[in-house]
Formats: C-alpha cells, structure tokens, sequence
C-alpha cells in the first residue's frame, strides 16, 4: 500500500508538469513564432515480485510478476510545424516559410537563433543603424556579421527584398542590393535547440551546428515573406482536450493515495 501511495503521488507529478506545459503553450497562443510543447512520459524502475523460475514445483514460468514504481517526464518535445501568416505591411516583418531560423547576437554576445521576424531599424553606436529584433538585438546576416550600414544611410530609403536582400536607392532613385543578405539557418535536428526566452534558442550539441542556408546545398531553402509574422502554432482546441486528460489522469491518481490511505486505515484499525 505504501509502495501505491508513491506511485500515485509520481503521477500526479508528472501530471502537473504535464499541466503547465499546456498552460505555456496556451499562454503563448499570440507570441509571434512561439513553437508548442508537447510532455513526454516514462515509466519509473519495475519491482520483481516472483522471478520467472520460483513456481511452485520449479518448473520454469512464461512470464515473471513485476510490479511499475509510477511514471515520470522524459521530455518536452518542441513541435516545429508552420504558423499561420500574419499580414503586417512593415517592410521590416518577415515570416519564414520553412525549417529556418532567423540569427541574432543577444545580450551576451552569444548568437541565438528565432522564428520572430519581427525587425526594425535602431541607431547603432557609430551613428548608423542596424536591423535589430523589438528587444534591441542585432540581426545577422548571411555572413554571419550584425547588419549595420554607415550613418550615410537613411533608415527610411532602405528596403529589404522578399529573399532578405537589403536595397538603397541610386542617384537615379532605383533600388540597388548592398550585397547584404538576412541570414536564414538550420539544425539537423532542431528539437535539441535549448529555449531561453524572448522567443530565443540557443544551440547545443543535441541540436548539432547551424546551417547556412546561404552556402548549404544540403537543405532545403527557407521562403521569406516580407510583410508578414508567423504566428504561434498552439491549437487552442487541441491544447483544451489535452488539459481535460490531464486534469482527469491528475484526479485519478489523487483517488488512488485517497484508496491507499483507506486500506491503511483499516489495516490500522483491524484487532486481534
């Protein structure tokens, strides 16, 4: 009975873990380019009451008599399927259609990696200015280096191609590419990247290095599209019934410590 007490009680632990994983992902329903989680389970270590070979009389048995110990979280596993695009008109939203990831240097100087491609134009130390992210980070382009351009350059006249190409008008008023282009990059595996917040990523080792999209042959080319955010993937509907289901696996395991703790009381109470 003790032995059900803590397997009850690891389910509603992990019930819980299951619960605020829900409760995120629906919190982020219109964080631009917010990736849902989705909670992963495992069983905990098997008890072996009766080995395959103590019968009765010696013989061997088909199966032993093993008992679970409870359940735990293996792991929060980032879906990365497409949002839905969000018209914006700002010459400076992007939206990736596609496994790429937008680069950005945040506070620490550390590169990070996003699917918000929500940018603007901000005076830089030297005078001129930058492409940043809302939080003042420096964009990167396909190079690898912060996008910057001297204080000759006017924020208002830039625009930025469908493909992320950066253009500033000639003498004549044409659009002429500054040969700078918006760095879009991959992972082999992008279900490894850590998640640090501000809808940012860092890579690791699970992760595997970046790749360049812009010198890879290897991957599939991003879409771009100018004007537009991606928006968050979380299903609303899907997000309800899986916190229905944890809500009532959460409850169940509550009655089954509520069982325990009555057999112990009866146990207790039993006289000779």
């Amino acid at each position: 009975m003790v032995r059900s007490l803590w397997t009850a009680a690891s389910g509603m632990l992990a019930e819980q873990t299951n619960v605020d994983a829900i409760a995120n992902n629906i919190a982020n329903v219109s964080t631009t380019g917010f990736k849902s989680q989705q909670n992963e389970f495992k069983t905990l270590l098997y008890q072996t009451l009766q080995t395959k070979t103590t019968s009765a009389n010696g013989a061997t048995k088909p199966t032993s008599a093993q008992v679970g110990l409870g359940v735990r979280n293996a792991a929060m596993e980032t879906i990365f399927t497409q949002g839905e695009l969000e018209q914006t008109d700002s010459t400076t939203d992007f939206a990736i259609q596609g496994s790429g990831l937008f680069a950005v240097t945040d506070g620490q100087g550390n590169t990070s990696y996003t699917r918000n491609g929500s940018f603007t134009w901000a005076l830089n130390s030297s005078g001129g200015v930058s492409l940043t992210t809302s939080d003042g980070y420096p964009v990167l382009d396909s190079t690898g280096k912060a996008i910057s351009l001297a204080n000759t350059y006017v924020s208002s006249k830039i625009t930025i191609s469908s493909d992320g190409t950066l253009n500033y008008p000639d003498s004549s008023g044409n659009a002429k590419s500054l040969g700078i282009k918006i760095g879009v990059y991959q992972f082999q595996n992008p279900g490894g990247l850590e998640k640090e917040g501000n809808s940012l990523y860092q890579a690791t080792a699970a992760s595997g290095a970046a790749i360049n999209e812009a010198t890879s042959t290897a991957v599939t080319k991003s879409k771009l599209s100018q004007g537009y955010l991606e928006a968050s993937n979380v299903q609303v509907a899907d997000e309800m019934v899986n916190l229905i289901t944890a809500q009532r696996a959460y409850e169940l395991n509550s009655k089954a410590i509520t069982a325990s703790d009555e057999m112990m009381q009866q146990a207790n109470q039993l006289r000779s």
